[in-house]
């Protein structure tokens, strides 16, 4: 498949997706070095086709936009979920789809606690990651702001039903017409397809049991953590400690942005990712 530099291609082209190894589909663009691109809890990959226009000027970058098993078009795991399970089979796919070349990594929040799963299993051949808003505690051991909402359309969100404004309101920091319309192009839709039993497995046992950093070697290749200051449901400030494991890291922390970095502040996240891309080895 060529490269895909127009996003509403980009969008348009999800309906193309491909069953490979066991429980996941994925949707492709470009040739070259592969990138795993992992999308978060009760979403699916349309969540992170933002960061598209991103490889316009970078050719040489076949980018591999999952479903994790229970999300978008990817049917739920055969036994119990769990972050350990979603692990184990991504790296399974993983294996089955990039085989020993190397490739990288990126990972928006709980997709982001599976590519630091990613990084520490398969070593070397990572070339680096790019960590979204990634998990890394959970529960009542977040260090969560006290505030996470910096602008209100009180009208607007009167007129959504209960549900979507729920939601809304939790993964952005924006509550507004532009926001809304962005929410409803890429973060919706995969809210309405996921598996409801399979999440609330995953609810009940979200975490890896350990740091993966914490059983592996400093990883020096390149790495990217953004994180926002209005982020409701990871925090920030957890995220710093990820810095000590990758010696490599460059970190961003935004202002005015909530849980989808690279939906609500599209333009910056890209200039990230761009740069991030640029410093690989290649």
């Amino acid at each position: 498949m060529t490269d895909t530099t127009d996003l509403n291609d980009a969008v348009a082209a999800t309906d193309t997706t491909v069953a490979t190894a066991p429980a996941i589909h994925h949707t492709a663009f470009g040739d070259g070095t592969p990138i795993v691109l992992i999308h978060g809890y009760t979403v699916d990959h349309r969540v992170l086709l933002p960061l598209e226009p991103a490889f316009a000027d970078r050719p040489g970058w076949r980018r591999l936009y999952l479903d994790l098993p229970g999300h978008g078009a990817s049917p739920r795991l055969p036994g119990p979920t769990s972050a350990a399970a979603l692990a184990e089979a991504l790296s399974e796919w993983i294996e089955a789809r990039v085989g020993g070349r190397p490739f990288a990594v990126v990972g928006q929040s709980f997709g982001g606690q599976l590519a630091r799963a990613v990084t520490a299993r398969f070593g070397e051949q990572v070339l680096g990651s790019a960590l979204l808003v990634p998990v890394v505690r959970w529960g009542a051991d977040r260090d969560l702001p006290e505030e996470s909402v910096v602008e209100r359309d009180e009208d607007l969100l009167a007129r959504l039903p209960a549900a979507d404004r729920d939601l809304f309101r939790y993964v952005m920091a924006r509550h507004t017409g532009p926001s809304w319309e962005l929410f409803q192009r890429y973060v919706r839709p995969g809210w309405e397809a996921h598996d409801r039993a399979a999440a609330a497995e995953l609810e009940a046992d979200f975490l890896l049991p350990h740091w993966p950093e914490h059983r592996a070697a400093r990883h020096r290749g390149r790495h990217l953590l953004v994180t926002t200051r209005q982020d409701a449901l990871v925090g920030w400030r957890d995220q710093l400690a990820l810095l000590d494991h990758y010696p490599r890291m460059a970190a961003a922390v935004l202002d005015g942005v909530g849980h989808n970095p690279q939906v609500e502040a599209a333009d910056t996240v890209r200039a990230l990712v761009g740069r991030w891309l640029d410093a690989l080895p290649r």
